[in-house]
This record gives structure tokens, C-alpha cells and sequence, in this order.
């Protein structure tokens, strides 16, 4: 991946920390891998101080974790921290599904038919995570526009990064990637025949599915101390 950062109008800083937020999302930047600021510099084109803005960023973010007498490192999730995101992600895409169903226009309604389109042509010919992860948010992107929640928006919002990465981790599970394109079509279906009931039951659904994938991937603390 190349992160020499090109200069343009938006702001250095701004530009840095989208590289670098990239970097960590696609799997660039492993967890807990250390980042070396020389390096990172060499890699970005960039000076120390502009770095150093960029890491703060993304570590009020959850992204990055700066350890002392070690420095930054990226984060690693938690079991018990992906339970936690799981659990508020379930709630608050319940309420988007349901808001989504009731006062979304037809034409939000046909592009998130048209977002399902795309993943289904990702899954019919196998392309990158990345390319996944990315056609995937475009699909959450357009259920929170239209949800008319803005708190519900917002959340989702700062949880999204955090969210990007246990996506990556349900997703690599073998034969996820079908059986979410089917509960996703569901749910699509729903909110076509404006059925904001089911909408809502059959979102709650599929991120309980996603969890369940993920947090099997991650493996339980010994001593069961998360239950």
C-alpha cells in the first residue's frame, strides 16, 4: 500500500490521518502492531509534528493507543469490548432498520436495493476485504441517511471504525459472506414492502449472526470472565 501523501488543498493533517485511519481499516497496520514514527514519516512524506497530530487523532478514535515507553501501537479490540460494540451496534441498527422502513423516500429505498446489488456481485465474483468492507459501509451509509434518527446516525457513525475491523473478523469466517447478502436481502425486502416491524427484527437478527461469528473468531478470555 502506498501512503506517500501527494499535496493538495485539503489540509496535511487531514490528509494523514485518512491515510493512516485507511491503513489500519483495510489491515495494512495489524492489531498491536508498533508504529515507528521515522518510519512512518519516511512512508508519508510528512514531518514529525504533522505525524504526531494525526496519531492523537486517531487515538481519541480508539484506533491507535499510545503504550508508555513503548508508543503508538494500533488497538486491539477486547473481547469484551467487541460484546460491548456488538451489543449497542444490535440496538442501534434495530432502530435505523425500522426508522429506515418508515420514512425513507423510494429513491433512498432503491439505492440501498442498488448498495445490495453490489455486495451481491462482490460474493458472485470474489474481490478484495477491502473491496467489501468498502461496499458494505456504502450499504450502512444510505440505512443511516434515511432512518431520519440523527442520534441513532450519529452513534453508528463513531462506532464505525471500531465496527470496520470486527467486520473484517465475521466476514473472513467461511460462508459468511453468502449468509449475510441473504439476511441483508431480507431485510432489504422488508423495507421495500415498508414493513418497519420486521425490518427491525430481521437487523437485530443479522448483527446477532455477525457476533456470534466474530466473537467465536476471537476467542473467549480464559475463565469465561466475559460472559
Amino acid at each position: 500500500m502506498d501512503l506517500h501523501i501527494p499535496r493538495e488543498n485539503s489540509s496535511l493533517r487531514q490528509q494523514v490521518t485518512d491515510r493512516l485511519r485507511e491503513a489500519v481499516l483495510s489491515g495494512t497496520f495489524e492489531p498491536g502492531q508498533k508504529l515507528v514514527e521515522r518510519d512512518l514519516c519516511e512512508m508519508l512524506g510528512i514531518s514529525r509534528t504533522v505525524l504526531r497530530e494525526s496519531l492523537q487523532y486517531l487515538g481519541a478514535e480508539g484506533l491507535i493507543t499510545n503504550i508508555p515507553h513503548k508508543g503508538p501501537v494500533v488497538s486491539t479490540i477486547s473481547y469484551q469490548e467487541a460484546k460491548d460494540i456488538y451489543a449497542v451496534r444490535q440496538a442501534l441498527e434495530a432502530l435505523a432498520g425500522e426508522g429506515f422502513a418508515l420514512h425513507a423516500t423510494d429513491a433512498q429505498v432503491q439505492a440501498l436495493r442498488a448498495a445490495l446489488g453490489r455486495l451481491e456481485a462482490i460474493n458472485a465474483s470474489p474481490q478484495s476485504t477491502h473491496s467489501l468492507l468498502d461496499a458494505k459501509n456504502d450499504f450502512y451509509k444510505i440505512l443511516l441517511e434515511g432512518c431520519d434518527n440523527t442520534v441513532v446516525g450519529s452513534m453508528l457513525t463513531l462506532l464505525n471504525n471500531r465496527v470496520t475491523i470486527l467486520r473484517r473478523v465475521s466476514l473472513s469466517a467461511k460462508d459468511r459472506l453468502p449468509k449475510t447478502i441473504k439476511e441483508l436481502s431480507e431485510i432489504v425486502a422488508a423495507i421495500e414492502s415498508r414493513n418497519a416491524k420486521l425490518a427491525r427484527k430481521l437487523c437485530a437478527e443479522h448483527v446477532a449472526k455477525a457476533a456470534a461469528v466474530a466473537m467465536k473468531n476471537l476467542g473467549e478470555p480464559a475463565g469465561g470472565q466475559a460472559q
